[in-house]
């Protein structure tokens, strides 16, 4: 095959036995097993053999846990210099059992494939390069690992011996894509697949085909992960950083931020960035998606400013910025942007530090999780208080927004008498009664107006004088 991570060190002994178990099925009389892919733009029947799963190799290119990958960082580098050593091959083993959003914890499907496997055995065959490497069937080969030991026969189907890197990646994704029940990507690695295509230079619209979705989707998906990648990149400090793994269970919160993030810059950029920086402190500080939607642009201001500690002090805006090589400056963040950009910052280093498996002391990891509490208080209690704000704001605009429903409506019943007036369709008993009954809900609008509202402007006061309730 093509080189991508180089052949693993057991490269040839695989080729020769998948060889000889082809040349066993050719030579045989009985029926034979095969498995459909997609191959280079069409379909490719397949023969199935089986083969050792402790000859096997996961693949390191796998969608599946490219994410969970980067969990530990010396993990994470010892399998990128060598992916194929015992080590590396463990620290994957070990990544498709655990949970996508926790890789301390044992994932419960894992489990329930483990247990199928043991009742029912394999039911669809694996899929291998010559070379032993799975692209397909790398959690099944955990699993019969575990249940059986490194003996036992795996069913796999054998790509041709041409199959490359970029090969490997499109069967993977056809293949996850099969309406069939298998475990579906992570959030996390669904948006670093769709950038891995993009950046092969696959269409935009060729991509939203392949995962079912639209080009538009595809494109929030871009904006997401761009900027999970920025707060990965703004969360280091004192040598530690946050991993894709910290931002798997945000899904919703992600993309209702990108819809309000757009749908405000369209009408003013600087507050979309206020938007965004404070919603993101708060999706960090671990708040729920209700939650978050109480924070808009001027939510610092109004609120959070209120309630921080105050060491949280304001950031200076940036008088200016010089653009290199032109010997021109443009105008800085605001302060307002700087002080919401300031506070992310924090929410980012403390949890950097804080969470598991951080290399920093214990007296500094404690700290730190003792400012993620404080910086958590205090946008809570700002939260409230915005959420009460709401609440308030919708009480007082239910009555003119039904009034304005019933307006509607009302324009509607002229257009539905005109047209009655040319069929000569109109029921007038039942409309004088419906008239007789608006006349009545007018009425008793007029009295509660009067009771309500303090200082009556012009229709206010016609509805009032019409239904005799001026004095």
């Amino acid at each position: 095959m093509a080189n991508g991570y180089g052949p693993p060190p057991g490269a040839e002994e695989n080729r020769a036995l998948v060889q000889s178990r082809l040349k066993e099925i050719a030579a045989g009389g009985g029926p034979r097993e095969t498995f459909t892919v997609e191959w280079r733009g069409g379909p490719e029947h397949l023969e199935v053999i089986q083969v050792p799963v402790g000859n096997l190799y996961y693949n390191p290119a796998t969608h599946r846990i490219r994410a969970q990958s980067s969990h530990d960082p010396k993990q994470a580098e010892a399998l990128a210099d060598d992916p194929w050593s015992a080590d590396s091959q463990a620290y994957l083993d070990r990544l498709l059992q655990v949970l996508p959003a926790d890789p301390a914890r044992t994932d419960p499907e894992f489990d329930d494939l483990a247990a199928s496997l043991k009742e029912y055995g394999q039911n669809d065959p694996g899929l291998i390069t010559h070379e032993g490497i799975l692209v397909n069937g790398n959690t099944r080969r955990a699993a019969l690992m575990q249940l059986y030991g490194p003996n036992h026969a795996m069913r796999v189907a054998v790509l041709p011996p041409s199959c490359s890197w970029q090969d490997i990646a499109a069967i993977e994704l056809s293949l996850q894509l099969r309406k069939e029940h298998r475990r579906d990507y992570s959030y996390i690695n669904h948006l670093l697949a769709v950038q891995e295509l993009v950046d092969q230079g696959t269409p935009l619209v060729l991509i939203a085909t392949i995962f079912r979705t639209t080009p538009e989707r595809c494109r929030r998906d871009q904006w997401v992960l761009a900027h999970i990648r920025s707060l990965i990149e703004r969360s280091k400090t004192a040598g530690e950083q946050l991993s894709l793994v910290a931002f798997e269970e945000q899904a919703e919160k992600f993309r209702e931020l990108q819809r309000a993030y757009a749908k405000q810059y369209a009408v003013n950029p600087e507050k979309a960035e206020l938007l965004l920086e404070n919603r993101l402190a708060a999706m960090l500080l671990g708040f729920a998606k209700t939650d978050v939607r109480f924070i808009d642009h001027d939510f610092r201001d109004r609120y959070l400013a209120k309630t921080l500690p105050d060491g949280e002090a304001p950031a200076e805006a940036s008088a200016s910025v010089a653009i290199p090589g032109l010997g021109r400056v443009v105008k800085g963040p605001s302060a307002s942007l700087s002080a919401a950009k300031a506070l992310t910052d924090a929410v980012l280093h403390v949890r950097a530090v804080s969470r598991p498996g951080s290399a920093v002391l214990p007296e500094a990891a404690a700290e730190a999780k003792r400012e993620f509490e404080r910086l958590r208080e205090a946008m809570d209690e700002a939260i409230s208080d915005a959420g009460r704000d709401a609440r308030i704001k919708k009480r007082k605009q239910a009555a003119p927004g039904r009034l304005a429903d019933a307006g509607r409506d009302i324009e509607q019943c002229v257009t539905d008498l005109v047209m009655s007036r040319a069929r000569r369709s109109l029921d007038e008993e039942a409309f004088d009664d419906a008239v007789t009954d608006l006349r009545q809900k007018l009425e008793k609008l007029a009295i509660e107006a009067k009771r309500t509202v303090q200082d009556p402007g012009d229709g206010v006061t016609w509805l009032l004088e019409t239904f005799g309730k001026a004095h």
